[in-house]
C-alpha cells in the first residue's frame, strides 16, 4: 500500500528546493531549474515518473505562441481548483499581464506564501504579495492529495 499524498508532503518537497539556482529548462534539485522545472521536480519526487516531458521552449514561448500551453499541460496531469479554495501544495499559474498566456508557475506553501523560480535568482519562499494575486490566472492540485 502506497502512502497516501498530503499537502505537507508537497510543500516540504518544495521546500527541499529553497536555494537551487534558476537555470532555464532544469530540474535538478540543488543544481539549478526554472518555475516549471520546480513543479516537476516536486512531482517526481511525490508522485513518480513524469507523465510527459515538456518540449524545449524558449524564454519567450508564451509571447510566440499566444496558446495557453502552461494551463493546458496542467489540465492534462492535475486537478483545476478554483482560487478562492488554494490550499498549501496546490499549484499556481499567473499572467504578467491582463491579457497575456500563463507562463510562471509557483507551489502554494502556506497562508498566503509561495514557493518558486524566478530568472536571475534562486527558488525561494515568497508572499503570495497583492502583486502576486492579482496576476493569479489558475490554480490546480496534484492528483490524489488527501488534506
Amino acid at each position: 500500500m502506497t502512502t497516501p499524498l498530503t499537502r505537507a508532503a508537497i510543500v516540504s518537497e518544495a521546500r527541499s528546493w529553497i536555494g537551487t539556482r534558476y537555470r532555464h529548462q532544469a530540474s535538478c534539485k540543488g543544481v539549478g531549474c526554472d518555475c516549471l522545472g520546480l513543479v516537476r521536480g516536486v512531482w517526481r519526487n511525490c508522485i513518480g515518473a513524469e507523465p510527459e516531458l515538456p518540449p524545449p521552449y524558449a524564454p519567450d514561448w508564451a509571447e510566440a505562441h499566444g496558446e495557453e500551453t502552461l494551463a493546458q499541460a496542467a489540465a492534462r496531469h492535475l486537478v483545476r481548483t478554483a482560487l478562492h479554495e488554494i490550499g498549501a501544495g496546490d499549484v499556481l499559474l499567473f499572467r504578467w499581464r491582463e491579457g497575456f498566456v500563463a507562463k510562471h508557475v509557483a507551489i502554494a506553501s502556506g497562508d498566503g506564501t509561495m514557493i518558486h523560480a524566478h530568472d536571475g535568482a534562486a527558488v525561494c519562499e515568497v508572499a503570495l504579495s497583492p502583486w502576486w494575486v492579482r496576476r493569479l490566472a489558475y490554480a490546480f492540485r496534484f492528483p490524489g492529495v488527501c488534506d
